[in-house]
């Protein structure tokens, strides 16, 4: 005899929103751990040289291009999963208008 246990109906639009923001704390530490290793690369090659002024001609640490590039499609991941609208709402809300106004 097999018994299937019966899971309570789920909102899918919830659940598409779940999967976002779990895709973003994925993306969140992908940012982080790469990241900390560009600067731990960084800090190891150019050991000494932080005396110098301007650290020996390089100018700008590198890792600092590759942090400001994903972190610009990093932001824009965050606002399109925690700052965006209610699209649902906005949709009813629109609804009723479009409804009383033509009555």
């Amino acid at each position: 005899m097999t018994t299937q246990s019966v899971s309570p109906q789920r909102d899918d639009l919830l659940w598409k929103q779940a999967k976002k923001r779990v895709g973003f704390i994925m993306h969140l530490r992908s940012y982080l751990i790469v990241n900390a290793g560009l600067w731990l690369i960084y800090l190891i090659t150019h050991m000494g040289s932080f005396s110098q002024p301007v650290f020996r001609g390089y100018g700008l640490p590198w890792p600092l291009f590759a942090m400001i590039g994903w972190g610009i499609g990093l932001a824009s991941h965050y606002f399109s999963v925690y700052a965006r609208p209610d699209e649902r709402g906005m949709v009813e809300r629109e609804y009723e208008k479009l409804r009383n106004q033509s009555r």
